[in-house]
């Protein structure tokens, strides 16, 4: 095992041990090989690092660290520029041309945004936008299209979030527009910027440019087993990422297996910060490209060409993302689509990301996975972002657990996925719980606080895989249904600014059992009206929930409740469903040592407790027939609660938190970094 050493006081002509280090992480990293640590001291880096060499396994990684008690060292995209000259006609505007040298084969302001399901600049609609930035003392500026909205930049109060179609306030920081506009100019070879900085001189403050698409990214495939933590990254101009493209990530592992990223702060990506995600042999915009089929076909294909190129448990996925500080993004704080599988995120702090607006697609979360096969989102703090987690097309054997959303625009949306997926023990404190257009979902011991909307999908036949593997089994639609809810304390906050459904009054419709389901069925068969229809909605499965006012129980038409007909092994009196009197206010509130939930508890909430939910409880799901159980095929016993509790028993209180009393609580439900 050798130890490198870099520092901004070194040079790449010494021998990069601790006294004589290299000056680039680039040269490390072009020599490094498995088994070698690679220790970068504080300062600034202005590279895209291209690591070489793969690891061997997780015992013989290559591992590059920001060096132990000193800052963290910073790795950016981007370049400082001094040179601007004030516009005599106005006070605020200033301008620097750069030679397009300083961007060698990629310009981020010459490449526009563009790629599948990009809905905001649409192409043939809206005026172009670019790939770059600029950045005043950190801050990213708004890029505008017509030179003059740079001497008169719009001020605003709010802005219209895109998915939903209702007007959102800005954070106050974004209410004052520093504003930019960029022309390229090939034939001399420059590039123009004009930016309004009000009141500031820019060659006094630090002002910077977006100029490498990365920050630490390998441009080869299966750089495996590869360890990055301590560093702070950002400024990296990205790309757009659709599940049908490569997704350029601000770091990522590219089409790998076996990296751990860990204990960064990672900020002001322009699009996604951590990508984990997609090749582009197996799909390159061709949608935007060509238009020759639907975007729902590209994507298809680009799985079974996933597969030609490597995508197995044994290649490609296994990762680890724990323990970092992402915020400012424009699109993702973590996005992959199959890349991600079998991969772990893990008490990350991710909030204000897909915020800033400047763009808009079908693609923008704080987390966005296609094809997340036995992947775990634990214990994750995520806020202010117009989207927390969105888990798209075959989220199976997925778990998301112990997380703590809130102030978010919508917490949480799974699409096009047949189960099982498990959700478990998290709090969901926004308005706007859950966007359900899959099936085959469990949801056990949460505190859902948001509204519920539910959809069928009869248009679009989506894969699902045989057990822990990525080979496909068979594709189906989504009708809807076939999905758990038990133990969940349901406690609307009742907000007036978005009007939902809270509870499961979405699930009203779905037939009480499977007997009544295949009823449904022959009835279909035999009714020469309904021919063609072959996809009712399926069962809904409910127990154990406490409903406090504004939440509507999914009781059976004779008013009984669902655990008893459906679930007759989740026994006992306690498993039944319960409406509580009052309501339950909730507040999450941020102190030196983390996130502390508030909460005012009503007595009939903790009054009794109910069954410990079990694989065994939660069955097989119709479509996939797999069962509820771990990456390892071992059974879920969900009998600890967010903090890592053990209930002691059998027996647990609704909700994810043991140990709460009636009346007034104080938790800590997520540590600080």
């Amino acid at each position: 095992m050798t130890q490198y050493h870099v520092s901004p006081a070194g040079n790449d002509l010494n021998t990069g041990d601790e006294t004589h280090p290299f000056a680039t992480i680039s040269h490390a990293a072009a020599i490094a090989v498995a088994g070698d640590v690679v220790t970068v001291h504080e300062g600034t880096y202005r590279e895209s690092v291209d690591p070489r060499n793969s690891g061997l396994s997780d015992q013989y990684r290559i591992v590059y660290q920001g060096a132990p008690g000193e800052k963290r060292p910073v790795i950016t995209g981007s370049e400082r520029i001094a040179s601007w000259l004030p516009v005599d006609e106005h006070p605020q505007v200033w301008t620097a041309t750069v030679n397009n040298a300083m961007f060698g084969d990629f310009n981020p302001f010459a490449d526009i945004i563009f790629g599948d399901w990009l809905e905001a600049p649409k192409r043939g609609r809206d005026p172009e936008k670019h790939l770059g930035d600029v950045y005043l003392n950190g801050r990213s500026c708004y890029e505008v299209t017509d030179l003059k909205d740079v001497y008169e930049p719009v001020e605003r109060t709010t802005v219209t979030d895109n998915a939903l179609g209702i007007e959102c306030p800005v954070l106050d920081s974004d209410q004052t527009r520093y504003v930019w506009h960029a022309r390229v100019d090939q034939a001399a070879g420059t590039t123009t910027i004009w930016a309004n900085f009000h009141d500031y001189n820019p060659n006094e403050e630090l002002t910077e440019i977006s100029v490498r698409r990365t920050c630490f990214f390998p441009s080869q495939h299966f750089i495996n087993y590869i360890t990055v933590r301590g560093f702070e990254m950002c400024q990296a101009a990205c790309d757009w990422a659709p599940p049908t493209s490569q997704q350029w990530g601000m770091i990522g592992p590219n089409w790998a297996r076996g990296w751990i990223i860990e204990d960064n702060v990672l900020h002001d990506a322009k699009f996604s910060a951590v990508s984990l995600g997609k090749e582009i042999s197996s799909g390159n915009n061709e949608w935007w490209r060509q238009d020759r089929k639907t975007g729902y076909q590209y994507q298809l294909e680009a799985v079974f060409k996933g597969l030609r190129v490597g995508w197995k448990k044994e290649q490609v996925g296994s990762h680890i993302v724990r323990d970092n500080d992402i915020y400012d993004c424009g699109q993702n704080a973590v996005v992959g689509h199959m890349g991600c599988a079998f991969s772990r995120i893990e008490h990350n702090h991710i909030h204000r990301i897909g915020l800033k607006r400047e763009f808009f697609g079908w693609e923008v979360a704080g987390i966005k996975f296609h094809a997340a096969i036995d992947t775990v989102i634990a214990h994750n703090n995520i806020h202010d972002c117009s989207l927390g987690t969105w888990l798209d097309w075959q989220a199976q054997g997925t778990r998301v657990t112990g997380n703590v959303y809130h102030h978010n625009v919508r917490d949480l949306m799974i699409e096009v996925s047949h189960g099982p997926y498990l959700v478990d023990n998290n709090i969901f404190a926004s308005d706007i719980m859950f966007q359900n257009f899959a099936q085959g979902g469990a949801f056990i011991n949460n505190l859902i606080c948001g509204s519920i909307d539910t959809h069928t999908v009869p248009d679009r036949s989506t894969p699902y895989h045989f057990p822990h593997t990525t080979e496909v089994a068979g594709c189906a639609i989504v009708s809807g249904g076939d999905e758990r809810y038990l133990n969940n304390v349901f406690a609307p906050q009742l907000s007036q600014a978005i009007i939902g459904t809270y509870g499961l009054n979405e699930y009203l419709d779905c037939p009480a059992s499977k007997a009544e389901y295949c009823k449904r069925i022959a009835q279909m068969w035999r009714d020469p009206n309904l021919v063609g229809e072959r996809n009712p909605l399926q069962p809904l499965y409910a127990g154990g929930n406490r409903y406090l006012d504004g939440a509507i129980a999914a009781a059976l038409p004779d008013g009984g409740s669902r655990s008893k007909a459906d679930l007759p092994f989740f026994g006992g009196t306690d498993a039944l469903d319960v409406t509580v009197a009052g309501r339950m206010p909730v507040r999450l509130v941020e102190r030196a040592d983390g996130m502390h939930l508030e909460c005012d508890v009503p007595q009939d909430v903790v009054r009794s407790r109910v069954p410990v939910v079990t694989s065994e409880v939660l069955g097989t799901t119709r479509i996939v027939e797999e069962t509820y159980e771990q990456a390892d095929g071992t059974p879920y016993v969900l009998d600890h609660d967010l903090l890592g509790r053990a209930c002691g028993g059998d027996t647990r209180l609704a909700g994810p938190l043991e140990g709460l009393v009636a009346g007034a609580n104080d938790v800590l439900v997520w540590a600080s970094l």
